[in-house]
């Protein structure tokens, strides 16, 4: 019996970089390898997991139902994510739910490529569940970390030793010509974020 392949892990990463991402790739030539997504820092992304504030659906098909979500994250910046027949489950979650709500998503990565020729980035939501601001403020902490560590390891890594650099880095070096500390700010702003919800949080309590 052939053993049944792990599921990929899903990358925390904000929509800023989500949406800088461009690059896809498989690591074999096998029909059904996986395809990933090369974030700008330096990570492979499969799957990702995502929190943030719903705050439109439409229905975007012609001949039959196929949902657009948009999920904006604590910097405003935007997930795009859609949903047809083969995610029933999704489509129907996108399809119910009233705007403006906290979702989480776990979902893949899907690039494509527009009439200009530059390619745009969105989420294929395997899951789409209702959650409460508590727990959006631990997935903005999680990111955030997650994504100063990608970071560190980027500019850590020795340009000059081949063998000291981790791979996905390297690919996103020759990839991406994108600073990497728009990343961190974007990090640091959406901790900040926190911050400012918690002073006005005390400002209003009597």
């Amino acid at each position: 019996m052939a053993a049944v392949p792990s599921r990929e892990v899903a990358r925390r990463v904000f929509a800023s970089e989500f949406n800088d991402a461009a690059y896809t790739f498989k690591e074999s030539d096998d029909e059904r390898a996986p395809v990933y997504l090369l974030l700008p820092t330096g990570e492979r992304a499969n799957r990702i997991f995502l929190v943030g504030t719903l705050t439109e659906t439409e229905d975007v098909g012609e001949d039959s139902e196929y949902w657009q979500g948009r999920v904006v994250d604590p910097n405003g910046d935007t997930f795009f994510m859609y949903a047809g027949q083969y995610q029933p489950d999704a489509a129907s979650m996108l399809r119910e739910l009233e705007p403006p709500a906290y979702v989480s998503v776990v979902g893949k990565p899907r690039t494509y490529e527009t009439d200009d020729g530059e390619v745009n980035v969105s989420v294929r939501p395997e899951s789409i569940t209702t959650v409460d601001e508590a727990t959006r403020n631990r997935w903005i902490v999680e990111t955030a970390e997650r994504t100063i560590e990608r970071i560190r390891d980027y500019q850590a890594a020795d340009e000059d030793d081949g063998a000291a650099v981790d791979e996905y880095v390297r690919m996103a070096r020759e990839e991406y010509d994108l600073p990497v500390e728009n990343y961190r700010r974007a990090a640091i702003e959406a901790l900040e974020s926190l911050d400012a919800t918690d002073d006005e949080q005390v400002e209003a309590s009597p």
